[in-house]
């Protein structure tokens, strides 16, 4: 883009200048176990040691969790059977499985670029913030000590620990820092 312009060339794919609703549902798919919960539910009914099973590395707290916000959101039904002791089964709702052909798209989107993200990671660590292979490497950004480059190219000033604040301003913890005073900016 250049300096002068201001305005939005092509229209988003998606938007949210409004409440769009994507938050909630990005709060429920965005945490740790929702999706693999879902995956396993996919199938059929399940009891709830039988999903703990099939969710590695789940505890009993985060399941419960986990399956109380999917029933909430009337993503998951849960049963109980009257028997002794009681038999809980969950399954998908109507809407829960409508929400697994979008989960498949984001799996099948993992697999197909798995490669692609791996290499980018380790020319990323081979580098580091800012080293070889990054963006701001190969436009030449200057880039100070712990790899920090802001949007203009200008390095934020850190102390001898890296500490840097939002404003650049450097120091450490209320005392003075090695290349600067705690709320002035050095380059």
């Amino acid at each position: 883009m250049s300096e002068g312009h201001t305005e939005v060339t092509t229209e988003p794919l998606v938007s949210c200048a409004e409440d769009c609703g994507v938050r909630d549902v990005q709060d429920r798919l965005g945490d740790k176990w929702t999706v693999h919960v879902v995956v396993e539910l996919a199938p059929g009914p399940r009891r709830f040691r039988e999903l703990q099973r099939l969710v590695t590395g789940i505890s009993q707290r985060m399941l419960t969790l986990t399956l109380r916000r999917l029933e909430r959101d009337g993503l998951v039904s849960r049963t109980v059977y009257p028997t002794t002791p009681p038999q809980v089964e969950y399954a998908l709702t109507e809407t829960g499985h409508s929400m697994t052909h979008l989960i498949k798209q984001l799996v099948d989107w993992s697999l197909d670029h798995r490669a692609v993200i791996a290499r980018s990671r380790e020319r990323w660590d081979a580098g580091g913030a800012g080293g070889a292979g990054s963006v701001g490497a190969a436009r030449g950004d200057a880039t100070d000590a712990t790899g920090a480059t802001d949007a203009t190219g200008a390095t934020d000033a850190t102390d001898a620990t890296g500490a840097t604040d939002a404003t650049g301003a450097t120091g450490t913890r209320g005392t003075r820092g090695t290349r600067g005073t705690r709320g002035t900016r050095t380059a």
